[in-house]
């Protein structure tokens, strides 16, 4: 099941980035920048169990982000993932926005579901709001890769 994610997935949420983010998979995020966004995130549970989140993050009038998606060890290939960006990007189709990109290390998952290439240059909005203060700014080795929604 597919749900908006609660307060008290929060903690849960924090654990999964740090899987991925601990190995340089995906950046990480602070509990308290959890919490604070967590009106954007999705979770994917099954018997109680988290197995999988991301979130859909809006950046300006006309375009969010698919960001912070996590899949849990060991469930990669039952579509998880897959179901979670397809809400987040049903959900920016009902909000108006005309696209949606993602910053991944995985560009051919984001492919299968319409995505593709473009420079990060395309986006402004991001580059000011978040990577600015990023780590590995301005030496991002992330892929970035966007979807039309609306025309």
């Amino acid at each position: 099941m597919i749900r908006h994610a609660r307060i008290p997935d929060a903690r849960k949420i924090h654990k999964l980035l740090l899987v991925y983010a601990q190995d340089g998979q995906l950046l990480g995020r602070s509990l308290a920048n959890i919490y604070d966004s967590i009106r954007d995130f999705y979770v994917y549970e099954e018997d109680g169990e988290i197995l999988g989140i991301g979130a859909l993050s809006i950046c300006w009038e006309d375009l969010a982000e698919v960001r912070s998606l996590a899949v849990a060890p060991g469930q990669q290939g039952k579509g998880i993932g897959r179901k979670i960006v397809e809400m987040c990007l049903s959900e920016a189709t009902e909000l108006g926005l005309k696209r949606v990109f993602a910053l991944t290390y995985q560009p051919n998952f984001f492919k299968t579901l319409g995505f593709f290439d473009i420079e990060k240059s395309e986006l402004p909005q991001k580059i000011w709001g978040d990577c600015i203060n990023c780590v590995k700014y301005p030496d991002c080795d992330e892929l970035a890769l966007a979807i039309n929604l609306l025309e």
